[in-house]
């Protein structure tokens, strides 16, 4: 591709004087991997403009240089005197990015089925599940891209612009034909996204979290939204028990399918009309509804009824759903999986078929150790929602008393620490704070944001992750349930910039077998 292709019908004015034939052999934002040849993308960071890097990425041979003009008077000057290469200005850079960086890998979105996965919580199970379920599935997200147990590292669960491009150019290069993509707020009212092709996009459920960045719950809401202006979205999925719903509901195209899915038991029983349960509650005409009722929380995981009553018909489509996971809020994650199964043409009957076997994503609602000790659940809960819903599920589980260990991270929105508290206070009946990642704050400062207006004597603080994690297994009575919240499958505790190896069920495996010998 030639450096004038890449520029075509994109809007960017350029210098008559630059020569834009020339050829590209990749695209980078960092200019320490420029290599011979790449284009060289300066953007408008939130410390630093990629421009202070303009001569690394010169001496390190790039053959051409896109920079947002959002740049101080010092690396504007800079950059005029380059005449060696091209150096051109693109306002809203960041926001073109993605098709630029679409038009250099060939559309790679246009040639997969990519469904977009948006929510507070679940978007890591669904994308997950939906990789064991799917034939030639790849997954983009918080653990990873690639494949279902061979994931490769992502420092954010959406991408930038030009990595999503990339990772979808690969994907399809492997042969994949189905790509479930976590998306998030940040990376949505970022433009990550921008120009991927979603088939379908899903929304697990919307609670509080990163009003550090969004400020307010509409802001928030919005960035999740835009989701639904993806270009041929053929059909979103709508979580009709979540708050926000017919927000939701209301934002999907009228061209797009309406796919939903509920867990609220009275629509499905004795009802040959789920249409009519719902009518009074949504904004348009729902045309697939899926409902679990039933629901049995069992030693070996959940089983539940799904009943899929389709549009312009009385009848309705029933299977029973046996999966090997925990908690109610993995219902909902499950009928979120199924019902993008049946929106690609899959039938009832072999896609819960499917969903008996799949297995448990590392560090959400993670079991470990054996029945000789108290029973250990780790998940990644760091909002209150998801807390209060692990803790719930936890609850179902316990035959004793239950017990946390929680705390929060560092540099996020500290509005939620009371609230975590609160869920915490509710449903445990021992609760230990402790650290979670608390980056560059101070430690003890979030521990006191959380006990904030708080005297109850449940709560006990041990600083030392670790330590506390020690504290409640070895404490715990053999029938107790013990819940380990905030990091999940992250392997590092991350305090002033430096992340030391840690793993939260590293240490509850280790707890629990010096518990057993002694």
């Amino acid at each position: 591709m030639t450096l004038n292709e890449l520029l075509a019908d994109l809007n960017i004015p350029v210098d008559a004087s630059y020569t834009l034939d020339i050829g590209i052999t990749g695209l980078a934002l960092d200019s320490r991997k420029v290599a011979a040849g790449n284009v060289f993308i300066a953007l408008a960071g939130a410390k630093l403009h990629g421009l202070e890097h303009l001569s690394q990425a010169l001496n390190s041979g790039a053959s051409a240089v896109l920079y947002d003009p959002a740049a101080n008077g010092a690396q504007l000057a800079e950059a005029s005197k380059v005449t060696q290469v091209p150096v051109i200005a693109v306002e809203g850079l960041a926001a073109k990015l993605g098709a630029i960086a679409a038009r250099f890998y060939q559309d790679p979105s246009t040639k997969l089925d990519v469904i977009g996965i948006t929510g507070t919580n679940g978007k890591t199970s669904c994308s997950q599940f939906l990789s064991q379920v799917l034939e030639y599935c790849g997954i983009i997200g918080t653990l990873g891209w690639g494949e279902w147990g061979g994931l490769n590292e992502t420092l954010n669960t959406t991408p930038d612009a030009l990595e999503v491009q990339k990772i979808l150019a690969e994907l399809l290069k492997q042969g994949k034909r189905t790509v479930a993509m976590e998306v998030s707020s940040h990376g949505l009212q970022q433009g990550r996204v921008n120009s991927v092709r979603f088939r379908g996009a899903v929304f697990t459920n919307i609670s509080r979290d990163h009003l550090d960045y969004h400020e307010t719950m509409e802001a928030y809401v919005d960035a999740k939204l835009k989701i639904l202006s993806a270009t041929a979205l053929e059909f979103a999925v709508v979580n009709l028990d979540d708050a926000y719903s017919q927000k939701i509901i209301s934002a999907v195209p009228m061209d797009a399918r309406l796919w939903a899915f509920s867990t609220e038991r009275k629509l499905a029983q004795e009802s040959s009309d789920v249409s009519s349960k719902l009518a009074n509650r949504i904004p348009r005409v729902v045309n697939e509804h899926i409902v679990a009722s039933n629901i049995l929380h069992k030693d070996d995981g959940i089983e539940f009824t799904v009943s899929w009553q389709r549009q312009h018909s009385s009848l309705i489509e029933r299977q029973t759903v046996n999966v090997p996971l925990y908690g109610d809020f993995n219902v909902e994650n499950v009928l979120a999986v199924l019902t993008v199964m049946l929106a690609l043409g899959q039938t009832l009957g072999g896609a819960t078929a499917k969903l008996a076997n799949i297995k448990p994503v590392v560090g959400r609602m993670e079991r470990v150790g054996d029945s000789a000790g108290p029973l250990v659940f780790v998940d990644y809960a760091h909002t209150p929602d998801a807390l209060d819903k692990v803790l719930s599920c936890a609850k179902q589980h316990s035959k004793g008393a239950l017990w946390v260990v929680f705390g929060c991270g560092g540099n996020r929105d500290a509005g939620k620490r009371p609230l975590m508290r609160a869920s915490a206070e509710t449903w445990a009946d021992n609760v230990l704070v402790t650290d979670d990642n608390p980056r560059y704050e101070n430690g003890q400062d979030i521990v006191n944001d959380i006990l904030a207006e708080s005297s109850s004597a449940k709560i006990e603080v041990i600083r030392n992750r670790e330590q506390a994690i020690y504290k409640a297994i070895k404490t715990a009575a053999l029938h107790d349930c013990i819940v380990i919240a905030g990091k999940g499958h992250e392997q590092y505790q991350e305090i002033e910039g430096v992340r030391t190896p840690f793993s939260d069920s590293r240490v509850a495996i280790e707890a629990l077998q010096m518990r057993s010998a002694n």
